[in-house]
């Protein structure tokens, strides 16, 4: 069944960095776009970021653009997130789900906490 398990989050002051990975299994991770989610405390599921089939056309939420990264490596069927320049209200847990634009939180996925205080 498709797997996705995520890890890299942590504690960071404001302005500091995170490298967030997942890796994905059960299913073709080549042949699908793939997103990064986030949920923050009291609030919805917001997108993050999308990154094409191939790797190569991205897109990102205007709160993230700049700052984050999302990247992809299809031999280690891996999906990461570079996030500098890190704010507090980038505080959330984060989950990859496969497919673009996605805007729900994946059932079953356990997430990564990204906290971002002084």
């Amino acid at each position: 069944q498709v797997q996705l398990v995520e890890s890299g989050g942590g504690m960071v002051q404001p302005g500091g960095s995170l490298r967030l990975s997942c890796a994905a299994s059960g299913f073709t991770f080549s042949q699908h776009p793939m997103t990064w989610v986030r949920q923050a405390p009291g609030k919805g599921p917001e997108w993050v970021a999308t990154a094409n089939t191939a790797g190569e056309t991205f897109w990102y939420a205007d709160s993230v653009k700049g700052r984050f990264t999302i990247s992809r490596d299809n031999v280690k069927n891996m999906l990461y997130l570079q996030m500098n320049s890190l704010k507090p209200e980038d505080t959330a847990l984060y989950y990859c789900a496969r497919g673009p634009f996605v805007v729900t939180t994946p059932i079953g996925g356990q997430g990564t906490q990204v906290t971002v205080s002084s």
